[in-house]
Formats: structure tokens, sequence, C-alpha cells
């Protein structure tokens, strides 16, 4: 469920209409909406209703600020993948003692600012990692607080890109080593062995994966305590899909939390969740205005002022969003099938191909929905086009997030070198 609504035929976010907010902001730009972010959090907590939990919003999913603020005021933690991203969580208000840090290429730098901010708990990735940690907490006359995470080699089903479980991929460290990495990690100066932490991709559809991977963890867990180790928490990571308009409907977040209490609820384990998508996913919308209307020889393409560079989703994995006009179109009327592109110099950059769509005319509005998650923090400035503006709707009122990005600032982040000082041009 989302708060985005036609009401009197114009699309609204909350009770803005979006009109107005392209208006004020000018296109294209993200808007996000306070009530679905909220909903979304509320929900999650709920399913895992009678645990111990604690919910770590994945930062990568849409790290500005302000959405992580929001959720920061309902009790949120953070998972960041980056000193910027722990940066980020804790200047919107996160305690350190909520915050887990995970990724494969921490570097000795970003885990002594972790140490020194007071964060809950490395999820290590491997081997080597782990002893680059105890080099620096031991350095810092510290000790770490480490979490192994373990590829169980479960293949989710999910797109290759995001598939993270399988024994091929690059997270963790393999199921057949696990218990050689906690015994090595017993033994390093300043690591504490404090859990176990898994997670085998985005975006699933399905909840035979989890289910698969959660009882497979669960053994491990009973074979290390076995063998001395202090288990007590238990971070399973996120993955659960939302709607994006096209497939199978992901399941409900209730479901899923039946799963997590069939297989590891019985552990006696603080259980950590690190949902992204599932918070910010449908929690926002990319909004663009038409350009132009092109006839080709048999296609007809709509020209957005958005681009690739502004969503890269649609590009870099194929994915689906419905796209739908600001102003709703009457009932009864014809669809005719149009690609729909940006104006990048890349044949790549294309948000739809042979999409059904109502009539649409250069200077009319439209909403790419689903866009909260893995958008506005994958884009870029390909093109030499600024990095799109993001705004937060609260019922009746919007504030603008982030501003546009000045090309003149752009510019100013370069410099010349002095050779090119006070030469004349080419000749």
């Amino acid at each position: 469920m989302d708060h985005f609504a036609y009401r009197d035929g114009t699309l609204c976010a909350e009770a803005v209409t979006v009109a107005a907010m392209a208006k004020a902001v000018g296109t294209p730009f993200y808007c996000y909406s306070t009530a679905t972010l909220e909903r979304h959090y509320r929900v999650i907590a709920e399913a895992l209703g009678g645990l111990d939990t604690l919910i770590c919003y994945s930062v990568k999913a849409n790290s500005n600020q302000a959405v992580i603020a929001t959720l920061a005021r309902l009790g949120s933690g953070a998972d960041v993948v980056s000193v910027g991203e722990l940066q980020r969580a804790l200047a919107a208000g996160i305690g350190p003692e909520k915050i887990v840090f995970s990724g494969v290429g921490k570097t000795a730098a970003e885990m002594a600012a972790a140490l020194a901010a007071g964060i809950l708990q490395f999820n290590v990735e491997s081997e080597a990692e782990l002893e680059t940690l105890s080099a620096v907490a031991t350095g810092a006359g510290t000790t770490a607080a480490a979490s192994l995470r373990v590829n169980p080699d479960i293949d989710a089903g999910s797109h290759h890109k995001i598939s993270t479980g399988r024994r091929e991929d690059k997270f963790g460290i393999p199921w057949t080593r696990a218990r050689e990495a906690y015994a090595l990690a017993a033994r390093l100066p300043g690591i504490a062995v404090v859990g176990l932490d898994v997670h085998i991709g985005s975006q699933l559809t399905e909840l035979a994966p989890f289910e698969q991977a959660f009882s497979r963890i669960a053994q491990l867990v009973r074979a290390l305590r076995a063998e001395g180790h202090d288990i007590r928490s238990l971070d399973i990571g996120g993955g659960l899909g939302v709607p994006y308009g096209e497939g199978a409907a992901p399941p409900l977040p209730a479901t899923y939390g039946a799963v997590v209490k069939k297989t590891v609820g019985h552990l006696g384990c603080r259980l950590i969740l690190e949902p992204g998508r599932l918070i910010a996913g449908n929690a926002g919308i990319l909004v663009s205005r038409v350009l132009y209307i092109k006839q080709g020889e048999s296609r007809t393409f709509v020209v957005l002022d958005a681009a690739m560079n502004d969503l890269m989703r649609p590009s870099l994995y194929q994915a689906f969003h419905r796209i739908i006009p600001v102003i709703e179109a009457p009932p009864g009327i014809t669809e005719l099938p149009v690609d729909i592109v940006g104006p990048v110099c890349e044949s790549g950059d294309t948000f739809a191909a042979a999409r059904p769509m109502p009539p649409l005319a250069a200077g009319d509005l439209v909403a790419v929905l689903t866009a909260g998650a893995y958008g506005a923090v994958m884009s870029s400035s390909y093109n030499s086009r600024p990095l799109t503006p993001e705004v937060l709707v609260r019922g009746k009122e919007f504030a603008l997030i982030r501003r546009r990005q000045d090309l003149a600032h752009m510019l100013q982040l370069e410099a010349m070198p002095e050779w090119f000082k006070g030469a004349g041009p080419a000749r």
C-alpha cells in the first residue's frame, strides 16, 4: 500500500498534488511519502511481534537524511555499508548502538571510524576482513563486536545482479568454512563474536528461499554454540520484495514473519532485520515531464526529461516500473503501445518498451512508480545532467530535502592543471 492516488482526476502524494510540486521545484524530481514510510516500518515491526528484534533500515536503499530521520523517530536502527552512510545515519538521529556495518570491502579507516562511533556490530564477510578488524581494534585499544556473514548457498531466484547467497557470489563466508572462520575469530585479539549474519538477496517474491536459508542457519547456530561460541544475535538481512506492477505479488510481511518465527524464533537470539526496499520502494515516485512525442518508422517514442542517470534500474536490471499520467486518463480511453525514453545519448536510456499508455502530449507530467528505493541513491550526473531534487510530503505539506544540483557547482568541483594556465587555445 502507498499514499499516491488520484483525487479529482489529478495524482496526489498524500494531500499534495504532484502538479503543485512540479511547479514549485521543476522536473524531474523524486517525491517520497512520509505516511507510506511510516506504515511500512510499522507493518514489518508488527510482523515480528513477540520476538526480540531490531529493525536496521538498509540505508543504501534511500540515503536521504530526511528519510532516515523519519524512520529514526519510529525507533529504527540502520544497516550501513560505508563510512558515508554511517555519517548520514548518525546525522539523522540514529544512535550508534543501533547501527550495523555490512559490506565486503570495509577499509581500515572505515573500521576505525565505526569503532570510534561505538556501533552495535560489524557484519564481517571474510577471514581477511576479520584479521584487519582485529588489528584495527587492538590498535585502538578496544574490542569490535563481530557477526560473521555466512553464505548459505541458497539461490533466491531473483535477478543475478541482486542475488547474494549463492556459492559463486562475492558475499559472505562460504557455508563450508563457517566453523573454521568462527574458530579464527575466537582466537583473534580485539574481536568479540556476538552473532551470525545471513542475507541471500533482494526483491525476493517467494518465501521458500528464506525458509531454506534460515533453517540452515539455525542448524549452524546450534553447532557453533556447542563449540563454545556465544551466539546472541542473528542478523537475517532483508530482501523481501515489493510489487512493481509486473509478475507475481510478493508475500505479505506478516507471512514472512511467520516463516521467521517458525525457523529461528526459538533460538533465543536477538533478531536483526535489514529491510530497505520493503520500506522505501513504494514510498517514492519519480516525476517527469514529456518533452516530445516522436513518431518512428514503426514505434512511437515518448521522450521524457528524466533519464537513465536519474533512475538506473530499468537500464541496469531491465526492471519494470509502472508509469502513469499525473492527470488521470478518462475511463474507457484507448491505450496504445509506446516506448518511454529519456534524453541521454544511450539506446539503453529506456524506461519502458511497447508499454500501453493513454495518449500523451508534450508538457504532460508522468509518474514512475515504486521509485523510492535504489533510485536517487544510484543516480549520476552522466551527460553533465544535474542530480535530481528530492521532495518529502507529510499530509498537506511538502519540503525540498535535496536541491537540484547547480551546474556552476558541478564545474567548480573540477580544476584545470597548472600547465593550462596562461596558455592560449591550441592552433
